[in-house]
């Protein structure tokens, strides 16, 4: 069985949210967010030539120019390759554990898997930024020397703090 549903994150953008129903034990979760924009793209890469353009003129060196361009296509295939993650997907089996895939925007896939013996609980943390709290869903794990203890919280899908840390570097 599945169902979609469609949601906006804190700063108006679309995420999907696709369920999948396997077997009562096994459930699998994936949220996608929005590709990139072409308009923050060509903003970016204008914004990196004019202030070239700006050295090239005071300088008359037309490494200043080749150095823009070059640094610019580091950077996109740097953001694409590392930071920009199209697609989370959540795997739940109930007597394994948990596996979490992201998908990046250059095909690069990332896959952690916590063996269920290992995860203490399952909770939503709330972060307090400005005048907004905003929930996200953690796994605590559990410390091997303290049994009561937790040794790592981990996020569950990164696009939401993604947002969140973007939004936090933008208004400081």
């Amino acid at each position: 069985m599945e169902e979609r549903r469609s949601f906006s994150d804190i700063d108006g953008g679309r995420l999907a949210l696709q369920r999948r129903y396997y077997s009562p034990s096994c459930r699998e979760f994936c949220v996608g967010c929005p590709r990139l924009s072409l308009r923050s793209l060509t903003a970016a890469t204008c914004t990196v030539w004019l202030v070239a353009y700006g050295l090239f003129t005071l300088c008359q060196n037309s490494m200043v120019l080749s150095a823009a361009i070059f640094i610019t296509l580091l950077g996109l295939l740097g953001y694409l390759h590392f930071v920009k993650i199209d697609q989370e997907t959540l795997l739940i089996i109930g007597s394994l554990g948990i596996q979490m895939t992201s998908s990046y925007a250059s095909g690069k896939e990332s896959t952690t898997f916590i063996e269920m013996g290992k995860v203490k609980d399952v909770v939503i943390n709330e972060a307090i930024y400005m005048q907004k709290v905003i929930y996200y869903l953690c796994i605590l794990l559990k410390d091997p020397v303290e049994p009561q203890g937790v040794s790592q919280v981990v996020p569950v899908f990164q696009v939401v703090l993604q947002v969140l840390a973007r939004r936090i570097i933008c208004e400081e």
